[in-house]
């Protein structure tokens, strides 16, 4: 596959009437990302609107951890309490 081959398959858009506020925000922004604000366009357009990734549940990430350490690491000491007066 070449360059063009390339360029043939990707998508152009050109947006007009942008308000000047929002395309200074833009270029503050892709600057403080050291992108150009081409790239940044790009990055907002892929984070709005690609695909989703899915959402793992709490349990999900409680079973991806690895199993290390004894029981006893998580043992709570036994709480003798304070005297109180009723």
């Amino acid at each position: 596959m070449t360059r063009s081959d390339i360029i043939d398959i990707m998508g152009s858009l050109i947006v007009r009437k942008v308000d000047e506020a929002l395309v200074r925000a833009l270029k503050a922004r892709a600057a403080q990302n050291r992108r150009s604000a081409e790239a940044e366009h790009r990055e907002i357009l892929r984070q709005a609107l690609g695909p989703r990734r899915r959402r793992r549940t709490l349990k999900e990430m409680l079973l991806e951890m690895p199993d290390v350490g004894a029981d006893a690491d998580f043992e709570r000491p036994r709480d003798m309490g304070r005297k109180v007066s009723f």
